[in-house]
This record gives C-alpha cells, sequence and structure tokens, in this order.
C-alpha cells in the first residue's frame, strides 16, 4: 500500500513538472514574452485601394532611425537635488512692535490666487489688484452691521525672508457714511482698528491653512511669480568681494531676527548692544553632519576623543541703509580661519533666520 502511494506521489510530481513546463516555459502557453520586441520585424504599411478611404490608417508606434546619440554618457549617475530639510510647512502669524503678518512657506505666486478666491467666498469685491506688486484693495464693505461706518482692507503679499516664503499683511482702513467716498483713499500707515485687521488676518491663515493645494505649482500666479525673486534676506558680496547678509526688513525686525538666529544656531553670544549694533559672539564654525560620530563610533566612544574645535571671537553689526539692514561680520581673534569662519558665520544666521 504504501509502495502505490509513493509511486502515485512520483507519477503526479513528473506530471506537474510537465505541466509547468507545458505552461511556463520557453514553449509554454504562458512563457515570458518581454523580450519578443528584440525579434519584431517591420512589415510594410498597409496600401490601401485608391477607391477607399485611408484617413484612419496612421503610425501609432513610431520608431525612430537612430536610437542613440552621440552625446557621452554619464560617468556617474547625476544625483538629485537635495531637499530644503529647514522647511517649516505651515501657517503662522508673527507680530513685533504691535505690527502683525502671516509668514507661510509657499511662494507669492500659489498665495496669490488662494487669497482671491477667500474675498470670492465671501463675496466680497476686489477694487484694485496688482499682482505685479502682490497687492489687492476690497471695496467699502459692512463690518458686524456697523450702520456709522464704513470698512476696507488692503492685502499685501510680499517674498519671506527665504525663497520659496510669503509674508502677507492686511491694513485696515474706516471712514464714516456720512462723508463722501473718496476717489483717492487715504491709506494710513497703520489699521484703523488693530482689532479688525486681526480679524481679517486670523481668517485668511485658517483658510490657507486649510487649503491642500497650497503648495501646487498649478495653482500659481504667472503675474504674482515675478515677487518671489526678491527675496528678504540674501547673502551679497561687495566690491571688495567681502560677504554681508542684506535684510530687507526695518531695524526693529532685523535685530530681533539676528538675535533669533544666533540662539537657534546654538551661537554664544557674549556681548550685545542695540544701540551701538552689534554682537559679539564665539563661533567654531559649521558642524557637518558626517563630522560627527556615527553610532557604532559613539558605541565605543569615538566621540569622546574627538577634540572640539576652538572658538574665535567675531562682531556682528548691522548697518543700515536707505533700503535695507547690512549684517557683516568682522573676526575679533586672528587666525589663518578667520576669513573662511566668517563666511560659515554669515551662512549660519541665514539659515536660522525664521
Amino acid at each position: 500500500m504504501n509502495r502505490s502511494i509513493q509511486t502515485a506521489l512520483i507519477v503526479t510530481l513528473v506530471l506537474a513538472l510537465q505541466a509547468c513546463r507545458y505552461l511556463g516555459g520557453e514553449e509554454g502557453m504562458f512563457r515570458d514574452r518581454g523580450g519578443d520586441y528584440l525579434e519584431a520585424q517591420v512589415l510594410p504599411q498597409m496600401e490601401v485601394p485608391n477607391e477607399l478611404d485611408s484617413y484612419t490608417l496612421d503610425q501609432l508606434y513610431v520608431i525612430p532611425e537612430r536610437l542613440f546619440t552621440a552625446s557621452d554618457t554619464f560617468d556617474e549617475i547625476p544625483m538629485p537635488q537635495p531637499i530644503a530639510t529647514r522647511r517649516r510647512e505651515g501657517v503662522i502669524i508673527q507680530s513685533l512692535n504691535n505690527r502683525r503678518w502671516i509668514v507661510i512657506d509657499a511662494t507669492p505666486g500659489q498665495v496669490w490666487p488662494l487669497v482671491r478666491d477667500y474675498w470670492t467666498s465671501l463675496q466680497i469685491v476686489l477694487d484694485f489688484e496688482d499682482p505685479s506688486s502682490g497687492i489687492m484693495e476690497t471695496a467699502w464693505v459692512e463690518v458686524d452691521n456697523d450702520q456709522e461706518k464704513r470698512h476696507k482692507y488692503r492685502i499685501m503679499i510680499e517674498p519671506g525672508l527665504h525663497s520659496g516664503y510669503s509674508e502677507i499683511y492686511v491694513l485696515h482702513l474706516e471712514n464714516l457714511r456720512s462723508d463722501p467716498i473718496p476717489l483717492v483713499v487715504p491709506w494710513p500707515d497703520d489699521s484703523n482698528s488693530p482689532d479688525l485687521e486681526q480679524q481679517v488676518m486670523r481668517s485668511v491663515s485658517q483658510y490657507l491653512a486649510d487649503r491642500n493645494d497650497v503648495y501646487q505649482a498649478s495653482s500659481a500666479s504667472l503675474l504674482a511669480g515675478s515677487i518671489q525673486a526678491e527675496s528678504k534676506a540674501n547673502i551679497l558680496e561687495n566690491e571688495s568681494g567681502e560677504q554681508f547678509l542684506q535684510l530687507k526688513v526695518d531695524y526693529d525686525r532685523a535685530w530681533v531676527q539676528i538675535r533669533q538666529a544666533l540662539e537657534s544656531a546654538q551661537i554664544s553670544i557674549v556681548d550685545s548692544n542695540r544701540d551701538q549694533s552689534f554682537f559679539n559672539v564665539r563661533f567654531a564654525g559649521i558642524l557637518e553632519e558626517e563630522d560627527s560620530p556615527g553610532f557604532i563610533g559613539r558605541l565605543f566612544g569615538a566621540g569622546e576623543e574627538v577634540d572640539a574645535l576652538p572658538e574665535l571671537g567675531f562682531s556682528v553689526r548691522l548697518l543700515e541703509t536707505d533700503s535695507a539692514i547690512n549684517v557683516v561680520a568682522e573676526a575679533l581673534d586672528s587666525s589663518d580661519d578667520s576669513l573662511q569662519l566668517m563666511v560659515e558665520l554669515l551662512q549660519a544666521i541665514n539659515d536660522n533666520l525664521g
């Protein structure tokens, strides 16, 4: 009985192998046809008699005559561009000296159509809009059933400190309904009602935060896109070839931003004087990721044997001009590495501007 079962199993296994070869082998029913195109023949084009129409016939898959170009092949596969690691997605409201603005990590070209959609959703007409300058103004509107005053809002979309970011400002204007509507709108420097300004700012920021397509390039405005090339923070060179950080903000904001950037970069501030516009710091250079020991190195104490780089003294000065604040670094200690460290210091400040 056991021999019969054994024989049956062997026969079954042989038949199964034959079936697999029949189904999936080179001559099988379900063989791999992935390379058949290599043996395909080019057949002559079908000829249609003259008395019949031939407009429905066309070459659907045209085979190019030359499949290779004369360009040189890559010695190494080019790596993709790295994604910005310090990017913070979201919509936040910042304030300084009773002034508020929205910061969003999207370009002005992406933000512009969404802000227009915001007013459209409220059925508020825009009296003026200039996407190239990032300014839109609403018509006179009624707020909270106010029968005494009429109200108007101005939205200003500006580039952020870094490329790919935007800042949104709201300005509120009001006047009496009994007064004639002015032909030229006298916009104030500050909102007539900070509360109404803040109310609209919170509403706009919430609207933008709820929009999932705010980061999609397909929803960007081409006209407003010209604003994004004018970032407010840029590292430039003077006529002598020395680098400096230019901030297109007022002095109060520049001072706060520089201090926050130094603290965020964990750069020691030894002394500072706002009236004299300087920070004295200790700086040893930007620590690259590959400079720190890995897991195995830390496991065997490799990090403990590495001596910390010596810190040098630098003075970070804010120089106020007519249109911007120029931030320069000056070495307080003499060293062969001072010039390179000054460049890295400015880069560290720029990278940590928030």
